[in-house]
C-alpha cells in the first residue's frame, strides 16, 4: 500500500531549534531546572477538551475540571441515553454558573461504529457504571463474531450490533475488539485474524492473536481499512442531533469516522434542516481513507480532530506521527482548529504521565495543535482534574519555545501578499499580529459579531492571548427576543489563544468595553498599567488596527 508523502510537513524540530538559538536564556540548564513560569497553567493558549460522564458528571467534579482548565465538554453518544447526557449537561451549566467560567459543548456522534455487547441490552440507554460481564480469550483460540444478538457473549461467541459486518469483512482481515476509549495499557482489548466468513449464518470465524479479558463500558470493533461504505450519520445520530443537540444549543458536532468532504456537507445540511443553523461541524479523521481526502475535508469542515487511537489501527504505527504533522499543517494553513487525541492515557490510572506522553503533548503543540482532547483520562479516570492541569502546564512550556515568527511567515508567504490574494479580514488579522509582535503587546483584542476575525488572528499564532469581544445582537422572532452571539463566543474556545467574552448588548461603547477587558486582565494578572494592547475594531464603516496603552 502506498502512503502520502508526509515528510515535508516535519518542521516542528526546526522551529524549536531556531527558537532556542535565538533565546540564550533557553539554552542553559538553569532555564530547565527552574520552576514553571505558570504553575497554575491558566495562561496556556492551547485548549483542552474533556470527555465527560461516569466519573466527571457531578457538579463538584465538573467545577474541578473547569477550574483545572477544561474549555470544551465532549458528550460521546456512542453510549448512554439522552436523559443521561442531559443530566450531565445541566450539571455543567450549574458548574459554569458557580465558577463563572465559559465552556463550549460538543456532541460526538456514534457514526458507523460497531459494538460488541457483553450482555443483551440497548447500548443507547445502559448505565455505564453498572458492573459488566467479563469474557476471557486466550491467544491462539478460535472465537466467532456473530450478528445474532440473542447469543450471549462468551469465550466462543461475541455478538456484534451491526449485521453489515459480514458483508465487508474477508478472510485475512485484522479485527480489533477493545474497551471503549481503550488506553493500550489494559488487557481488555483483543486483536483477531479473520479465518472464514459465513454471511448466511451471520458468523465471522477468527483466531485470537493475544490473550485478553474483555470488559468495560463498551467494546468497539474496527476492521482495518474497512467500513467506509457505512452511513456516516446513523439513525441514532440523527435522532440525538435533532432532539438533543439542537434544543440544547450545542456548539460543535464531532462527526465520527468522516470518510470525505461529502459526509461533512451532508451532516451540515441535516443539522440545518432540523434548526441547527450555526452549529460547527468538526470532522474526525479516524481512518486511512480520510487522509486521502484531507484537503477537501479541511475545507468543508469547521475543524478537524485527529483521532489517533482509531487511525493507529488503520495504518502502521511508524506512520502516525507523519500523518499528524501533515493534518495539522493543512489545518493551520486553512485557519481551521486542529485537535489531537490520545495523549496522556496512563493518567487514567496514575497521577503522572509517562515521559513519552509528556513529550508527545509538547510535540503536538509544536506541530500546531489548537486543542488536546482527553478521553478515558476524564471520562473514567481517577485523576481527571490533575490530567487537565498537567496537559495545560506542558502546553504552556511548549508554547514558550514555539517559533511564532517562523509560523507567521509560513502562513503569510510574500507571494500571497504581493499578489493581493489576502481577504480584507485576513489582511486585518495578520496586520494585528505583526503589530502586536513589533510593539511587544500583552494582548490582542478583537471587536467582532461572528468571531471570524478573531479566529483568523489565531491562525497566525501570536504569543499573547486574543480576547474575542463578541458584540451580541438582540433579535426578535415571532415568539420572543433572542440574544444572538453567545454560540459565536463559545465556539472560539476551540482555537488556540482565543479568550471569548460576550459584551453587554445594552452598552456597546468601545471605550467602556475596553476598560472592562483591561480590568479583567489586571485582575487575572495578564495586564499591567502601561502595557501595550493591539485592538481590532470598526470605526464607522472601516475596520482598523490600533495600539492602545493600558490605563
Amino acid at each position: 500500500m502506498s502512503y502520502i508523502d508526509l515528510t515535508r510537513y516535519d518542521s516542528s524540530a526546526n522551529l524549536v531549534q531556531k527558537k532556542l538559538g535565538q533565546d540564550e536564556d533557553l539554552r542553559g540548564l538553569s532555564s530547565i531546572l527552574q520552576e514553571s513560569d505558570d504553575p497554575s497553567s491558566s495562561n496556556a493558549l492551547t485548549k483542552v477538551i474533556c470527555t465527560v460522564g461516569v466519573k466527571s458528571r457531578t457538579v463538584p467534579e465538573l467545577v474541578a475540571l473547569l477550574e483545572a482548565g477544561m474549555t470544551t465538554a465532549r458528550f460521546d453518544f456512542s453510549w448512554g441515553s439522552m436523559e443521561y447526557h442531559t443530566h450531565t449537561l445541566n450539571n455543567l451549566r450549574e458548574a459554569m454558573k458557580q465558577t463563572k467560567i465559559l465552556c463550549a459543548t460538543m456532541l460526538d456522534t456514534r457514526g458507523p461504529e460497531i459494538g460488541v455487547q457483553l450482555a443483551p441490552q440497548d447500548v443507547s440507554s445502559f448505565d455505564p457504571r453498572a458492573p459488566k460481564a467479563k469474557v476471557a480469550l486466550e491467544q491462539g483460540n478460535r472465537v466467532t463474531l456473530t450478528t445474532d444478538l440473542t447469543v450471549p457473549a462468551s469465550s466462543e461467541f461475541l455478538p456484534v450490533n451491526n449485521p453489515d459486518l459480514v458483508h465487508f469483512v474477508e478472510a485475512g482481515d485484522d479485527v480489533f475488539v477493545g474497551q471503549y476509549l481503550f488506553t493500550g495499557s489494559e488487557t481488555s482489548s483483543v486483536y483477531l485474524k479473520v479465518d472464514e466468513v459465513d454471511a448466511k449464518a451471520g458468523h465471522i470465524y477468527c483466531t485470537c492473536k493475544n490473550t485478553a479479558r474483555l470488559g468495560g463500558v463498551l467494546l468497539t470493533v474496527q476492521v482495518s481499512n474497512k467500513g467506509d461504505d457505512l452511513p456516516t450519520l446513523s439513525e441514532w445520530d440523527r435522532h440525538v442531533i435533532e432532539h438533543w443537540a439542537v434544543p440544547n444549543q450545542i456548539d460543535f458536532i464531532s462527526l465520527s469516522f468522516t470518510p470525505n468532504a461529502q459526509a461533512v456537507y451532508e451532516c451540515r445540511e441535516f443539522v440545518r434542516s432540523v434548526g441547527g443553523e450555526g452549529v460547527s461541524i468538526v470532522a474526525k479523521v479516524e481512518r486511512l481513507s480520510a487522509l486521502t481526502h484531507i484537503d477537501a475535508i479541511v475545507e468543508a469542515s469547521d475543524g478537524v480532530i485527529l483521532s489517533r487511537g482509531n487511525l493507529g489501527l488503520d495504518m502502521p504505527p511508524e506512520k502516525v506521527f507523519l500523518s499528524q504533522k501533515m493534518v495539522l499543517h493543512k489545518c493551520n494553513s486553512g485557519g481551521k482548529p486542529a485537535v489531537i487525541t490520545r495523549v496522556v492515557d496512563t493518567m487514567t490510572e496514575t497521577p503522572r504521565p509517562t515521559r513519552a506522553e509528556a513529550t508527545d503533548v509538547a510535540n503536538a503543540v509544536l506541530d500546531g495543535a489548537d486543542a488536546i482532547m482527553l478521553g478515558a483520562e476524564t471520562l473514567r479516570g481517577q485523576f481527571a482534574p490533575k490530567a487537565v492541569e498537567t496537559v495545560k502546564r506542558i502546553c504552556r512550556q511548549a508554547e514558550n519555545v514555539f517559533d511564532h515568527e517562523n509560523h507567521y511567515q509560513m502562513q503569510l508567504p510574500p507571494a500571497m501578499v504581493e499578489s493581493g490574494l489576502l481577504s480584507q479580514a485576513e489582511a486585518l488579522a495578520s496586520s494585528a499580529v505583526r503589530a502586536a509582535s513589533k510593539v511587544g503587546a500583552s494582548m490582542i483584542i478583537v471587536f467582532t459579531r461572528t468571531g471570524h476575525t478573531a479566529q483568523l488572528v489565531s491562525k497566525y499564532r501570536p504569543n499573547m492571548p486574543i480576547v474575542s469581544l463578541v458584540i451580541p445582537r438582540i433579535l426578535q422572532n415571532s415568539i420572543q427576543w433572542v440574544l444572538e452571539g453567545e454560540r459565536a463566543a463559545r465556539q472560539g474556545l476551540l482555537h488556540r489563544g482565543l479568550v471569548p467574552l460576550l459584551a453587554n448588548p445594552i452598552n456597546s461603547d468601545p471605550n467602556a468595553l475596553l476598560n472592562v477587558v483591561f480590568a479583567r486582565g489586571k485582575a487575572r494578572g495578564e495586564l499591567s498599567k502601561g502595557d501595550q494592547v493591539v485592538v481590532i475594531q470598526k470605526v464607522g464603516t472601516t475596520s482598523v488596527v490600533k495600539v492602545v496603552a493600558v490605563a
